[in-house]
């Protein structure tokens, strides 16, 4: 009997950390320090930017790899939730290996574990998505070895430790199906944020795989415009064109580009009307190979 359908499935829904000790530190005060120093860092770059400030965004842009490379610019975007509560977010993460998904996989009940804690998932939230019907459904297979979502998690922790979520694993290709989907999902959210429950979307992906520093730093700007202008068709667009232009190396534009559409979606949905960029950088910047790199957005949106 899988765990989707066994009675007792509520009180074994609690999905352990997957990639802490390779990712991330496993210890927890290790874990707690690094998460603390990169939010402190974020807060000293704002105060320095001449970035608009997004008090209250609606949904973010966040990256996923090892927090030792994209932690900072990660910080950034999870420092602007700090000390806002209750929150739920909705965190769409890329899907990197669940080869069988082709929807949405929603890991609908239970709590997340990191070495900081649990992270509850909001149940009553995750069955109004879920009754949206397909492409949403129950998956948390999908979600076992997948670190887009769990790498999130120690920062969400720091800086909302009340703070819910609902893990959604993406598989809805970049076209028709996944601006459907988004469009549905963005418009339960609207109605509960409408409602008075404060609900953001998060939208977790790198930028260019595998390029030189100077061709991942070109992907990001090239992304810039439609991620500003909250434009999911742009973005689809753009990013194939990335593909398309032989770059050396480079083996996608952003390897979140079905998250990103849906997120884009969903926020134009709840009113999103703008995309700041906050930060970006390259796995370069944190010491790696400058000639085998890794591309980091973080974007806010708001109406």
């Amino acid at each position: 009997m899988s765990v989707e359908t066994d009675p007792n499935a509520r009180s074994l829904a609690r999905r352990r950390p997957a990639v802490a000790g390779s990712f991330y530190p496993a210890d927890p005060a290790t874990l707690a320090e690094m998460v603390d120093g990169h939010l402190a860092i974020a807060a000293e770059r704002a105060s320095r930017a001449a970035t608009p400030i997004v008090a209250e965004p609606l949904g973010l842009l966040v990256p996923h790899a090892g927090l030792m490379y994209s932690g900072v610019v990660a910080a950034v975007a999870w420092r602007l939730i700090a000390g806002r509560a209750p929150l739920t977010i909705v965190i769409l993460g890329t899907n990197h290996g669940a080869g069988w998904l082709t929807g949405i996989g929603t890991w609908e009940a239970g709590a997340w574990t990191t070495p900081l804690g649990d992270v509850a998932v909001d149940e009553r939230l995750a069955g109004d998505i879920l009754a949206l019907g397909e492409p949403f459904v129950i998956d948390r297979s999908a979600h076992l070895g997948e670190h887009s979502i769990e790498v999130q998690l120690p920062y969400l922790q720091r800086a909302a430790p009340t703070a819910r979520i609902v893990p959604l694993a993406v598989s809805t290709g970049r076209g028709s199906d996944a601006r459907l989907a988004g469009h549905a999902l963005g418009e339960l959210v609207a109605a509960r944020r409408a409602a008075g429950q404060p609900v953001l979307v998060v939208a977790s992906s790198d930028t260019a795989h595998y390029p030189s520093e100077r061709y991942a730093q070109l992907a990001n700007e090239t992304l810039r415009a439609p991620l500003q202008a909250v434009d999911p068709v742009g973005l689809a667009s753009v990013e194939a064109d990335l593909v398309m232009s032989g770059i050396r190396g480079l083996a996608c534009g952003m390897c979140g580009i079905e998250p990103a559409v849906v997120g884009l979606t969903a926020m134009r949905a709840m009113g999103a009307t703008r995309g700041v960029t906050l930060a970006e950088a390259t796995s370069a910047d944190a010491g790696g190979d400058p000639g085998r790199t890794v591309g980091y957005m973080a974007v806010a949106f708001t109406g």
